[in-house]
């Protein structure tokens, strides 16, 4: 019978193991960058079907960006070179297959075992074939599980009072009775009728970061339709969001836009992710969106970011600014901890050990 077990990426539990820092008492600081993951397993694993099977799913690209850029970077060593400056590393896959010491093939993860802030992923099977048909079944809970870690990295960082914004978190309070944390180097805020928009236009950088926050009223599931999202939006940006002339606005590429289900904080939500791009312009760029149903006063929140970063790459950057939507408390939600998570990862037929 099949089981599913939840891997709970909670800032509460890297809260409770970590200073300010984010390290450990009892362990070293991690190293690596953000999204970089090290596979350890034998030589001959790496280079066989199970392992290129494996980098193939952490080199997928990155959803919903214009250019082609991977999920992650990735490092490689045997066992035998997994010394201690190795194991400090921030992300870790360990592949062991051994049919003496496994019946079935299964996940387990470890947290901070070796550094923090850490997450440590083992995949164990009895051949090669087995874990080759589980990697490739579960490619993308592997994506998740490590994009779910690095988000909760900066979500913890977000939660310091020195490291996100107060006038926008006041700003939001104020006009919508919600809470959401974005980095303090945002710093430009502008309000409109149910809309705020925050940007770092004004640091004269070659990207532009934003978030945006509105509402507008609930009136039946339909609001949650693929085709209600991109017409809401577009009306929104078009009003909000103008270029520098009565022709230019923003709006939606509706070819490349990823909308689908899932939950926030035990409530339904809808993430769309995609393209926006100025109208009768060249800019434009990757999105994502969240909408929630606020009960409390029957209206429907929508929390977005959105990235103009010509030549460069934005893979990590928009991760990095979808992280802080996952902020977000609604009025309802006041009474509910100080902390911040993102949604659960679910793992089939899988023993879990934290």
């Amino acid at each position: 019978m099949k089981k599913s077990f939840i891997l709970l990426f909670t800032a509460v539990l890297i809260a409770a193991c970590s200073s300010n820092s984010g390290t450990s008492l009892l362990t070293p600081p991690s190293s690596g960058l953000a999204y970089e993951v090290l596979v350890v397993c034998d030589k001959n694993t790496w280079e066989g079907p199970t392992g290129r099977a494996l980098f193939g799913v952490l080199d997928s690209d990155v959803p919903a960006i214009p250019q082609s850029e991977r999920s992650f970077r990735v490092s490689f060593t045997e066992p035998s070179g997994f010394t201690r400056l190795l194991k400090s590393f921030r992300n870790i896959i360990e592949v062991k297959i051994d049919k003496s010491q496994f019946t079935q093939t299964k996940f387990k993860y470890h947290q901070d075992k070796y550094a923090a802030p850490q997450m440590i992923m083992t995949i164990q099977s009895p051949s090669a074939d087995d874990a080759l048909e589980y990697i490739t079944k579960n490619s993308q809970v592997i994506i998740d599980f490590f994009t779910s870690a690095e988000m909760n990295r900066e979500l913890q960082d977000l939660k310091e009072e020195k490291n996100h914004n107060k006038n926008f978190l006041d700003s939001v309070k104020k006009k919508f009775g919600c809470e959401m944390l974005i980095t303090k180097n945002i710093r430009s805020i502008k309000s409109g009728k149910d809309f705020l928009w925050a940007s770092d236009i004004s640091n004269n950088n070659s990207s532009i970061q934003n978030y945006v926050i509105y509402s507008y009223p609930y009136t039946s599931v339909d609001n949650f339709s693929r085709e209600n999202f991109m017409q809401k939006r577009d009306s929104v940006m078009k009003i909000n969001i103008p270029g520098n002339r009565p022709d230019r606005y923003m709006a939606t590429d509706t070819m490349f836009v990823d909308v689908y289900d899932t939950e926030f904080r035990q409530r339904y939500m809808q993430v769309a992710k995609g393209l926006w791009q100025m109208e009768n312009d060249m800019m434009g760029g990757p999105f994502v969106s969240h909408q929630v149903v606020d009960e409390k006063n029957n209206r429907v929140i929508v929390v977005e970011t959105f990235l103009y970063a010509p030549n460069k790459k934005k893979g990590d950057l928009i991760r990095k600014l979808e992280a802080a939507l996952f902020s977000l408390k609604l009025p309802a939600d006041k009474d509910i901890e100080n902390s911040v998570h993102i949604p659960e990862v679910v793992i089939d037929d899988t023993d879990i050990n934290e």
